[in-house]
């Protein structure tokens, strides 16, 4: 143990351990302390949402940002910039951060504690992996991964090295979400009497109206080591990220082969909060019926319209479509309850995903809201995702969005997508995490990598897992 983990262990826990720090950190709990005396952090990923992610950890006082990195050398620059403003703004005159191309070469430098993934879909679970097998903890973008097997991973790789991981759904911690805890504990504690069924509006993705076209790759982004486990193809900078904007919404959210589209996007966040309403954040549905229009002779290549039906062993039936309304609705025997975000989309720049105007949390009876009683079911304390991620590691436990429930949530969108690829029903078992007899849909768990140094089965192996 270094020295300066050994400072955060006894610091905040004393000699007896981590587990026995009190669950409420003091806002000004490292104040007295010297910056290195912090969770040292990395930023890995330096696009939209890794800027968002980083300046969330900027503000946390548990920790330092020293290092970034990205495959784009402007993207890493640009990040390096605003942490260093940062530190200055506070009074700091020399500010060191470390900007690194490779990942490999950052989570070979022991001085970093935990690193930030906010890498696109394709590449979480390869750096998850990476970073969890040089025992950095992480704090991962939903969805967990790109596909189930890569999930399945990065749950072996995050157990096998004990490492506190903390999946991006934050809708599960308070602010500025207080909405979805708010209906989750309502059904469980059974306020619209049997649950029945769940209705969720993730929004739909439209076609760029372009036609796909190979264009110059340029000087400042590696784009062979980006392209990671996806098939080999021409650069379109309509497929990747932006040239021009820091904040704009990235191409490969849209085309298939780096991210799944709506189902995994906005799914992995509303799916999470389905299972957790229904007692199922370690299950699965059984059975997945889903149909889908894919985009055609277009840069993007994700899938569009759509509509989902999912079976759950308890007898729920989840059903996505894209008419719904973005968010949640629960419907039982004695009423229902929806639930979203109040400004109705993750970012400005997400197609179609606003909520109609009014709350952020209603129900067919105001009754079925009103506080619970002192002996009912409450979901863990989570006043900020980030902050929790951080406290976590201090007290070396899970927090609120672990690996093992983020899985489960992944699989159920993975499992749609599936059927949306195949056009028919496929069962799932959610314990076996596997379709069964069925070939075709067991395949589509996973692909084969384009060259050897991105196959994250081989990673785990060279490890021993």
């Amino acid at each position: 143990m270094n020295q300066r983990r050994h400072f955060i262990k006894t610091a905040i826990g004393g000699t007896a351990g981590l587990i026995t720090i009190p669950r409420v950190f003091s806002e000004s709990l490292f104040s007295v302390y010297s910056p290195n005396h912090r969770i040292q952090v990395a930023q890995i990923g330096c696009g939209r949402m890794g800027l968002a992610d980083m300046n969330s950890i900027l503000s946390e006082s548990l920790a330092r940002v020293v290092a970034v990195c990205d495959l784009d050398s402007r993207r890493a620059a640009h990040a390096k910039e605003v942490v260093e403003n940062f530190y200055k703004k506070r009074g700091e005159s020399a500010v060191e951060v470390k900007v690194y191309s490779s990942h490999h070469e950052l989570l070979a430098n022991h001085e970093i504690d935990a690193v930030v993934n906010s890498t696109p879909d394709h590449w979480h679970g390869l750096v998850g992996v990476a970073a969890a097998l040089a025992g950095k903890h992480v704090y991962g973008q939903k969805p967990l991964a790109y596909n189930i097997a890569e999930g399945i991973a990065l749950q072996k790789a995050v157990r096998s090295r004990k490492v506190i991981f903390q999946t991006g759904s934050q809708q599960r911690s308070e602010n500025p979400f207080q909405a979805f805890r708010t209906a989750i504990e309502a059904v469980r504690n059974g306020r619209v009497g049997h649950l029945k069924t769940v209705k969720i509006g993730i929004g739909k993705d439209k076609p760029s109206g372009k036609r796909p076209a190979a264009m110059p790759v340029p000087a400042n982004f590696d784009y062979d080591t980006w392209l990671g486990s996806a098939p080999q193809q021409e650069y379109m900078e309509g497929r990747c990220h932006s040239q021009s904007s820091f904040d704009a919404r990235p191409g490969w959210i849209t085309t298939e082969d780096f991210g799944l589209g709506m189902i995994t996007n906005w799914g992995a966040h509303h799916i999470d909060i389905a299972h957790l309403a229904m007692g199922q954040e370690l299950g699965g549905p059984s059975i997945v019926n889903a149909k889908a229009q894919f985009m055609k002779d277009d840069v993007w290549t994700v899938h569009s319209g759509y509509h989902v039906e999912m079976q759950y062993p308890n007898g729920v039936q989840v059903i996505l479509d894209d008419q719904f309304e973005n968010g949640l609705t629960f419907e039982g025997d004695e009423g229902w309850i929806f639930c979203t975000r109040s400004e109705g989309k993750v970012t400005a720049s997400d197609p179609n995903t606003a909520g109609a105007p009014g709350s952020d949390l209603r129900a067919s009876d105001g009754k079925l809201l009103s506080p619970l009683s002192p002996g009912g079911m409450r979901m863990p304390k989570s006043a900020n995702h980030y902050r929790n991620w951080l406290e976590s590691i201090a007290r070396n436990e899970d927090p609120i969005a672990p690996v093992d429930q983020a899985a489960c949530s992944l699989e159920a969108c993975c499992a749609a997508w599936i059927s949306m690829k195949l056009g028919r029903k496929v069962e799932w078992n959610a314990a076996r995490k596997d379709f069964g007899d069925d070939r075709e849909a067991n395949a589509l768990r996973s692909r084969t990598p384009r060259r050897s140094e991105f196959d994250i089965q081989a990673l785990l192996k060279s490890a021993g897992i």
